[in-house]
């Protein structure tokens, strides 16, 4: 996604970028999220403005909702609503979690190939690890 498994390790100020821009698009999707639930209380569930942000708002961080709902179309959306905002968690988690986890592989991937033969593309002992045969 990032780099080639074969290219170096980048810096940490560019891994400190990459997570940040991933920060910035996961909080857009958040907002955007809040937004269309804030626009859906009020215009299908017919709450006020503050009421709105309010429920959506305790649904998209999963403690679920606060007022009452009279109509069916308004508990519809509130479902609809509360099935969205788990898959909105979901990705922004993984945008988030994505360069992190990114820049742990490769530095795996990285010490692995530090470690092989060149000769037989096998893994070497590290100098303290033992190597047991049978006799």
């Amino acid at each position: 996604m990032f780099n080639q498994h074969h290219v170096a390790l980048a810096r940490l100020w560019v891994h400190l970028r990459r997570l940040l821009v991933s920060i910035a698009i996961a909080g857009g999707l958040v907002l955007a999220a809040l937004g269309a639930g804030i626009m859906g209380y009020h215009w299908i569930a017919k709450l006020s403005w503050i009421d709105s942000v309010h429920n959506a708002a305790m649904i998209l961080a999963g403690m679920g909702p606060v007022d009452d709902l009279n109509t069916s179309v308004a508990k519809l959306f509130a479902s609809a609503y509360a099935l969205f905002s788990g898959l909105v968690f979901v990705v922004a988690m993984g945008l988030v979690l994505a360069p992190i986890l990114h820049g742990m592989l490769h530095k795996f991937r990285l010490d692995d190939l530090d470690h092989e033969s060149p000769v037989s593309g096998s893994i070497t002992p590290s100098a303290g690890s033992q190597i047991i045969t049978g006799a």
